[in-house]
């Protein structure tokens, strides 16, 4: 009985230890790139998911650059990963759309939106998406009439600011800005606003989609789960109505008059994907989108610029020469004063390539790819790092704060190290959208009112940006 017992114990380490090996060494045509795949399953996770008390790249990253080069190969939440951290090979790969690599979700980020096959669904899926939001979100609709909405919007929550003793700047900012998207999407401002619900919701993508009790992916289940019962009320409503929302509903003073809602549905039954269901699970990844990142973007740049304050005063001369020069004192911002904005612009940028907010872009291969000897097999997630936004080769001194740098940036060296809205046909189509509801924020602050820093402003980084304690600041009228 003893020697069946040894033998049973003994097939049972042999087959641990194939599958190990297994693990270890997945099968590919040629030779993979160096690195770890980690435990079975959880393969490197953990050590991508630690907090690390500093802006600079995580140090999952450098740690593993500097032992095995630019491209290396891990495993991260069960997924076969490489990734590559070589701005030119980055660049390359991401003009490669649909004949080397395809866009690709995370799992965790594909079950919060409930779409587990969006991955499958082709080029067409994405495409479609890209020009119904650059149809709302893109150059002309801003230039016609959302930056002055934006100015309104903005305007009457930082009002609403002197009002309280102390301002998380991150925390008030999601509402704000809810409010704001609400506004694009649907025509109006919903009853309920979720901003605080979708504060660090993105925080969720960087798990494992564990879905029990105490988990970050259980929690963001949760809040996702509420504001889709808001979201399919007011599509419920617009189906419903033949010009504006019932008042009793979720969401009032909403118009249908060509809004991003009214175009979407008008797809339903056109497009083989576009269901009542997909429109409320695409409202509410847009309204992610248009919360989380954004935030994230105004508070770090009235981080930096209360803590540097030669970069302040500049930032507050050309928004005084834009109101000087203005003919008509009582007008709102203009498409051209936005334009106008290079200073601002060089802050924007400036900040956007310090917080660098998600750690890499994603993409799957679709045939094996051959770099550098090493073959990246078909299938696999390859991650495209921008660690050339912190590279001192690229950018002096890379971790101060130092809009100026931008003055003499050329065309060429910007389009190749400087990637925070991604690239190639993939590029994000919100990024104009981004950066016009930045800058009008930042005119309204130093225009009208005063921020006085109190406490919080440590940044970290797990692999997301965050804000360790808050960012609070006391707001005043000039």
């Amino acid at each position: 009985m003893e020697q069946w017992w040894y033998l049973g114990f003994s097939v049972f380490i042999a087959l641990v230890w194939a599958s190990l090996g297994k693990w270890s060494n997945p099968k590919c045509k040629g030779t993979l790139p160096p690195g770890s795949m980690g435990f079975p399953l959880i393969g490197e996770t953990f050590s991508l998911i630690l907090t690390s008390n500093s802006i600079d790249v995580h140090p999952f990253f450098t740690q593993r650059i500097k032992r095995y080069g630019s491209l290396f190969k891990t495993s991260i939440a069960g997924r076969a990963v490489v990734v590559s951290s070589d701005p030119d090979f980055n660049h390359f790969v991401l003009q490669q759309e649909e004949k080397l690599v395809e866009f690709y979700y995370m799992d965790s980020l594909a079950k919060l939106v409930h779409y587990d096959n969006m991955n499958n669904m082709g080029g067409y899926f994405h495409r479609y998406i890209r020009r119904v939001v650059l149809a709302h979100f893109g150059h002309e609709p801003l230039k016609q009439n959302l930056s002055s909405e934006f100015e309104v919007v903005i305007n009457r929550e930082l009002l609403e600011w002197t009002k309280l003793p102390l301002v998380d700047l991150k925390h008030q900012t999601d509402p704000m800005l809810f409010n704001i998207a609400s506004k694009v999407l649907i025509g109006c401002v919903l009853k309920e606003n979720l901003g605080h619900d979708l504060s660090n919701f993105l925080e969720g993508l960087m798990t494992f989609p564990l879905y029990f009790p105490g988990t970050t992916f259980y929690k963001c289940l949760k809040k996702k789960n509420r504001a889709l019962k808001l979201l399919r009320e007011v599509v419920e409503e617009r189906m419903k109505s033949n010009s504006n929302s019932n008042s009793n509903g979720a969401a009032e003073d909403c118009s249908k008059n060509g809004d991003f809602l009214e175009r979407i549905m008008g797809d339903i039954g056109k497009e083989a994907f576009s269901t009542k269901q997909f429109v409320s699970y695409f409202l509410f990844g847009l309204l992610i989108a248009s919360t989380e990142t954004i935030s994230a973007t105004i508070t770090l740049a009235a981080k930096f610029l209360l803590d540097n304050p030669s970069a302040l005063q500049q930032l507050t001369e050309e928004h005084e020469r834009i109101l000087k020069d203005r003919e008509d004192a009582e007008a709102g911002l203009s498409w051209a004063e936005y334009k106008s904005m290079t200073f601002t612009q060089y802050v924007i940028d400036e900040t956007l390539r310090l917080m660098n907010l998600l750690p890499g872009m994603l993409r799957r291969t679709i045939t094996d790819i051959h770099v550098n000897g090493y073959t990246i097999p078909k299938g696999w997630i390859l991650m495209a790092i921008p660690t050339v936004h912190l590279d001192p080769n690229i950018y002096e001194d890379p971790l101060t704060f130092n809009p100026s740098r931008w003055k003499n940036m050329g065309a060429n060296t910007k389009a190749k190290n400087f990637m925070p809205f991604g690239g190639g046909n993939r590029a994000c189509a919100g990024s104009e959208f981004s950066r016009v509801v930045v800058a009008v924020f930042l005119h309204i602050w130093v225009s009208k009112y005063r921020f006085t820093k109190i406490k919080g402003g440590d940044v970290a980084r797990a692999p997301l940006l965050l804000f360790k304690n808050g960012f609070h600041v006391k707001v005043s009228e000039k």
